[in-house]
């Protein structure tokens, strides 16, 4: 299995990058805050946060995007995925 990366405005509403692994979620998955809720974090910065978990994109991944939301009054949830490989796999 190809690990994830995983870009959320998680439910206090600031970003966060993780990536899933075959850890489990609370011990092992990789991941970095960036302290914040708006703007969203460019691409630039999320190589760069991947980058410090030790990972990238894996070659022709893009980021895919899906909205989450209760009803018409509810804050939205978004999250992003990429297929990611370590970055010591691709030397």
């Amino acid at each position: 299995m190809m690990p994830s990366a995983r870009l959320a405005n998680g439910y206090s509403g600031e970003w966060e990058v993780y990536v899933v692994t075959n850890g489990t979620p609370s011990q092992d998955w990789p991941e970095h805050d960036f302290g914040r809720s708006t703007p969203v974090p460019t691409l630039a910065e999320r190589a760069a946060a991947l980058a410090g978990l030790g990972y990238e994109g894996a070659d022709g991944a893009e980021w895919e995007w899906q909205e989450f939301h209760g009803d018409a009054t509810d804050r939205v949830r978004l999250l992003a995925a990429l297929d990611v490989r370590p970055i010591e796999d691709s030397r």
